[in-house]
């Protein structure tokens, strides 16, 4: 356990999050990167009837590190009248750095370590202002430890800490990191890195903190690895795909956790693609053709202006693997 006690708030987000799915939700745009909140705020409510318990909106999936304030504090008002917990991205860069669906973000345009910060520090107090129940910060160059501290003297929000595979956060901060009161969990991404994956679940748990997968590609061997709960950007589209798996695990259904993970590695395999296959960060792109798809968004809301061009066909491809 924690040598610091976790703060009430915190504790009582880890607690309401445990064994359940956030959705790191899209923002819908269209192709100029408008942003109509009466869309927005009807997809988040079908995430949430699809079977998403939490939201987390604005992380980089969600292009959160682009959008103006105005346009941020929109999109927090809109989520909240969801009915489910808003967790809500904080910091990162305005580069276009990607982030694999897991927050993103090493800077870029913020100017390094001291105006990450500074960014991470506003965006949390609006979200405390706007009721959002808890800030995933993104991961930003410098002190980290600092960085978290910063954030929760400021807005007093439980934090989620994440451990990225662009820039993964050495054991010793780690567990610095996890000693802090305003942290209720900590979301490991760290795509194909098995043994590390496993060691933040562990350092994670020790600490009495909340284990949250954000491993679109390690979905299931996650949670065998000890993930309590998920917050993924493949939820942003295939919300029932992603908790069937948790849901059979939860439940000690075997067959249908073997069953429901290979639906979901498929799908993932076709989303979440790796460098040499096609650009990462083209993900985003990929999860809004899923959700014009599903009907979770109008075909004139699934485009993402911040992503790479994808190849002729791509679309086509990544449909076909859906289904």
């Amino acid at each position: 356990m924690s040598s610091t006690p976790i703060d009430a708030r915190a504790a009582a987000l880890r607690d309401r999050l445990r064994g359940g799915l956030a959705a790191a939700a899209l923002t819908p745009m269209t192709r100029a990167g408008e942003v109509d909140l009466d869309v927005a705020e009807a997809y988040f409510r079908r995430l949430a009837g699809s079977g998403a318990d939490v939201l987390a909106v604005l992380a980089h999936t969600g292009r959160g590190p682009f959008l103006a304030a105005e346009t941020r504090a929109g999109v927090i008002t809109r989520a909240r009248r969801a009915g489910v917990p808003v967790i809500v991205g904080v910091g990162g860069a305005q580069d276009g750095g990607h982030g694999g669906g897991h927050g993103g973000g090493q800077g870029g345009q913020n100017g390094g370590q001291g105006g990450g910060t500074a960014r991470a520090v506003a965006d949390a107090r609006m979200a405390a202002e706007l009721g959002a129940d808890g800030v995933l910060v993104f991961p930003e160059p410098g002190d980290r430890v600092a960085l978290h501290e910063a954030v929760w003297s400021a807005a007093g929000l439980p934090m989620i800490a994440f451990d990225l595979y662009t820039d993964p956060c050495p054991p010793a901060a780690l567990r610095r990191i996890l000693d802090l009161p305003g942290v209720a969990g900590l979301k490991t991404a760290l795509l194909s890195d098995a043994m590390g994956c496993q060691r933040t679940i562990a350092l994670t748990r020790e600490a009495g903190r909340l284990a949250i997968t954000g491993e679109d590609r390690m979905f299931a061997a996650s949670l065998l690895w000890g993930a309590q709960a998920a917050l993924v950007g493949v939820a942003a589209a295939s919300v029932g795909t992603t908790a069937a798996v948790l849901r059979a695990y939860e439940g000690g259904d075997l067959r249908g956790f073997e069953k429901a993970a290979a639906r979901l590695d498929r799908l993932a395999a076709a989303t979440f693609t790796a460098p040499a296959e096609g650009p990462m960060e083209g993900y985003v792109q990929r999860m809004a053709w899923l959700a014009a798809e599903e009907g979770l968004i109008p075909e004139e809301h699934a485009h993402d202006p911040y992503g790479p061009a994808l190849p002729d066909g791509e679309r086509a491809r990544v449909l076909a693997a859906a289904r």
